[in-house]
C-alpha cells in the first residue's frame, strides 16, 4: 500500500477547510449560547441538537478535509463514499442540529424565506438534487469539474445545498413546515431512491471505465493538483492512478457505484423506517389529527403537491 504522507500534510488534512468549519462551529455555539436572546426569547438549544450539528460539521470535514478527499482523487470508490457521506448523511445532522428558533430567525428574512420555500418544495427538491447528482457524474462533466478548482468547489457546494433542500421536507422539526405526512415522507424518500438508481446503475453496469480522471495520467495529474501542489506532484514521478490502486479502473468504478448504492439504501431505509413506525404509532394510538390540515401553510403546499 502506498504511503499517503508523501503528498504532504496540507493535502491530507486541508487546514483551510478545517479553519472554515471550526469558525462555523464556533459561530453556531455563540449564536445558540451567549447571543441566543438577540434572536429569540423562546426556546433553548438542547445538548442533542448541539451534538447533531457538531457531528454534521465533523462529517463534512471527514468527507472533504480528511485523507478520504485525497484518496477520492486516486480511487473512485473513495470518491463515492465521500459523496454519500457529504450529501446523504451530513445534511441530516446539520438540519437536526439547528434549533427551531434559529431556523425561524434565518427564514425570517423574506429573501431567504422566498428562496428556501421555493427550493424545498418536495418534488422540485427531489428532482434538482438527483438530477444535479446525475449530471455531475456524467463523464464529460465529471472530468471537466474535477480538473478545474473553482468549478469543483462551486459544484460541490451547490450539490450540498441541494442536499439540504432535498432533506429539509423530511427532516426539519418546524411545525409550520411539515408539508408532508409520515406516509408522504416515506413515498418521498422512496422516490429519491428510484431517481438515484439510474446514475448508480450506469456506474455499476457500464462495463468499462468512464472517467479520464482515473484512467488518463495527464488528466489525473491535473485533477490531483486540486489538493496537491504541482511541484510536489511532479517530484513524486507517479505514472498514474493505476500505480496507487489495487483494482483496475473498471473494477474501482463498479465498486464505487455499489458503495454509493449501499449507503443510500441504508440511510433511506432508516429514514423510511423511522417515519413508518411514527405513522404506525399514531395509528395505534387512534390519533385523528392530520398535522397537514392543521397547518395553513402546510395545507396550502400539500394542495400544490396534489394538483
Amino acid at each position: 500500500m502506498f504511503d499517503l504522507r508523501m503528498f504532504g500534510f496540507s493535502a491530507l488534512w486541508s487546514p483551510k477547510l478545517f479553519a472554515i468549519l471550526l469558525m462555523i462551529l464556533c459561530l453556531y455555539f455563540i449564536f445558540t449560547g451567549p447571543l441566543r436572546k438577540r434572536f429569540s426569547q423562546d426556546g433553548e438549544t438542547s445538548l442533542k441538537q448541539k451534538v447533531y450539528f457538531t457531528i454534521g460539521i465533523l462529517l463534512i470535514y471527514i468527507a472533504q478535509g480528511s485523507p478520504i478527499d485525497l484518496i477520492g482523487h486516486i480511487i473512485f470508490t473513495a470518491h463515492m463514499f465521500e459523496m454519500a457521506l457529504l450529501n446523504l448523511v451530513a445534511p441530516i445532522y446539520i438540519i437536526l442540529g439547528i434549533p427551531n428558533w434559529l431556523w425561524r430567525s434565518i427564514l425570517g428574512n423574506k429573501y431567504i424565506n422566498t428562496v428556501f420555500t421555493f427550493f424545498t418544495k418536495p418534488l422540485l427538491a427531489m428532482l434538482l438534487f438527483n438530477g444535479f447528482f446525475s449530471i455531475y457524474h456524467y463523464p464529460l462533466v465529471f472530468d471537466h469539474v474535477k480538473t478545474n478548482p473553482i468549478e469543483h468547489i462551486a459544484f460541490m457546494n451547490f450539490l450540498f445545498l441541494l442536499a439540504i433542500f432535498m432533506w429539509f421536507p423530511v427532516i426539519n422539526a418546524l411545525p409550520e413546515r411539515q408539508i408532508l405526512s409520515d406516509i408522504q415522507k416515506i413515498g418521498y424518500i422512496f422516490g429519491n431512491g428510484i431517481l438515484l438508481t439510474p446514475a448508480c446503475g450506469l456506474i455499476i453496469f457500464g462495463g468499462h471505465a468512464f472517467y479520464a480522471t482515473y484512467t488518463d495520467p495527464a488528466i489525473w495529474t491535473k485533477s490531483m493538483e486540486l489538493c496537491v501542489s504541482p511541484g510536489l506532484l511532479k517530484s513524486l514521478h507517479l505514472s498514474g492512478p493505476e500505480a496507487l490502486n489495487i483494482m483496475t479502473a473498471a473494477e474501482d468504478q463498479q465498486v464505487g457505484g455499489i458503495v454509493m448504492k449501499i449507503i443510500q439504501e441504508i440511510v433511506y431505509g432508516f429514514v423510511m423506517g423511522y417515519n413508518f413506525f411514527k405513522w404506525a404509532k399514531r395509528e395505534k394510538n387512534g390519533s385523528k389529527i392530520d398535522p397537514i390540515s392543521q397547518n395553513p401553510y402546510a395545507a396550502k403546499m400539500n394542495g400544490v403537491l396534489n394538483e
